[in-house]
């Protein structure tokens, strides 16, 4: 049976993640507020953001920069990080 969320990004009920997705509080309001497809649209996001920075997922740098760019993609905390800078 899987569990099911009201997705803060889609607006709609959704299949929710197996488990936290991320560490700590910002892992566990994923968890509870994402859908499963809301964090593949994320994943892509984060792949390209990795990319343009050069950086490794297991980097501290890129683990800050996720978490920032991750809570303004689901939750929209104001100040947009500097990952968001739309040069295309």
């Amino acid at each position: 049976m899987s569990r099911m969320v009201k997705c803060v990004k889609l607006g709609r009920e959704l299949e929710g993640l197996d488990k936290a997705p991320w560490p700590g509080e910002l892992g566990q309001r994923v968890y509870e507020s994402v859908s499963k497809d809301a964090w593949k649209m994320w994943e892509e996001r984060m792949k390209m953001i990795l990319n343009e920075y050069r950086l490794l997922p297991f980097q501290k740098e890129a683990q800050e920069l996720m978490a920032k760019a991750m809570e303004d993609f689901f939750f929209g905390t104001g100040g947009q990080p500097p990952a968001d800078h739309h040069s295309h």
